[in-house]
């Protein structure tokens, strides 16, 4: 999985809207800064939030940014699904839509696993759970395995 600059961003900028934030909107500069995000492609990363409904905003002076719902509803798939689309695709479309002939048949069975795979991870964790570094245990229990962070 290619986790983009885009995904990566706007997880951080929600992580961080969920420790400092609250009740009170917090300024696009303090987040871009914090995060050390360039602040032109962080608003249109939080558009994107907006309009999917992770992040409120409200214009002004006294204007921000702010989670729409409380930290611990939103998951790290629900932010990369709305700046990214799906989670998994194979050209473009979902595993489920593409189709192999003869000996690479069951190749669409491969990217079905693997997406779901991701979800069981992604869906599992929420931006609460990174905002207090307390991961579900399964997520610790594959990050500890020495083997996950090799490089291969």
């Amino acid at each position: 999985m290619r986790v983009s600059a885009k995904a990566d961003y706007a997880l951080r900028a929600v992580i961080e809207l969920a420790v400092i934030g609250g009740d009170a909107p917090v300024k696009g500069e303090r987040i871009a800064q914090a995060q050390e995000i360039p602040l032109k492609f962080l608003e249109n990363i939080l558009g994107d939030l907006r309009h999917a409904g992770v992040v409120r905003s409200q214009r002004g002076v006294d204007g921000g940014y702010w989670l729409a719902r409380p930290a611990d509803e939103i998951t790290v798939a629900e932010v990369i699904r709305s700046v990214e689309g799906p989670i998994a695709n194979v050209r473009g479309v979902g595993p489920e839509q593409v189709e192999y002939a003869g000996s690479a048949e069951r190749l669409r069975d491969v990217w079905i696993a693997v997406r779901a795979n991701l979800r069981a991870v992604l869906e599992q964790v929420t931006i609460a759970d990174l905002a207090s570094g307390e991961l579900p245990v399964s997520v610790e229990e594959l990050a500890s395995n020495p083997d996950a962070w090799q490089p291969h």
